[in-house]
């Protein structure tokens, strides 16, 4: 097809820019700062000419770099392993949502946290128990992150769940766009 960069690009292959770049992170070749810009420009991403920029300077992940001569070698492919496992399955939803909102989760754990433990002190030492205001900070802005996970989970835009092994997504041979 001709002029690829002005063809309209899909919910996948974004997501598929993302796991690179979530990839690079890994790997150190990105700040975070750097992946957070590039994750934003790539949900904003309209086109391939939009996506194509975001990974120019980034090398083929090792993972893939291994898997060519693995492949090159192999005549046929080998038989589907007994369990087939889902990668993100085994680590629950948390696992699958994306990392700005599993940090936000983590930051309001830690406030939620140390409030109660405000709280439990504040009401031994006052040999009572005292209006539990920990909710106040907990149920707003708990409420707020289980709404933005639950519509990130059921809009499919969290990680994918990927299938491990011979015919999974990520399995050899299957093109990278």
């Amino acid at each position: 097809m001709e002029n690829r960069e002005k063809m309209r690009a899909s919910d996948a292959d974004r997501q598929e820019v993302v796991e690179r770049l979530r990839g690079a992170l890994d790997e150190g070749r990105l700040k975070i700062d750097e992946y957070l810009e590039r994750m934003g420009l790539a949900y904003d991403a309209v086109t391939y000419g939009d996506l194509e920029p975001l990974c120019s300077d980034l090398p083929e992940s090792r993972a893939v770099a291994r898997a060519e001569p693995a492949r090159a070698e192999r005549a046929q492919p080998s038989p589907a392993p007994p369990e087939s496992v889902t990668a993100a399955d085994d680590r629950g939803a948390f696992a699958r949502l994306p990392g700005p909102l599993r940090m936000a989760w983590i930051g309001w754990a830690t406030i939620v946290s140390v409030n109660v433990v405000v709280w439990v002190l504040v009401s031994v030492t006052a040999a009572q128990l005292i209006y539990p205001w920990p909710l106040w900070v907990a149920g707003p802005w708990g409420a707020v992150l289980f709404g933005v996970s639950a519509g990130v989970l059921a809009s499919g835009r969290g990680r994918p769940s990927r299938r491990i092994g011979p015919g999974g997504e990520n399995a050899p041979g299957r093109a990278i766009r």
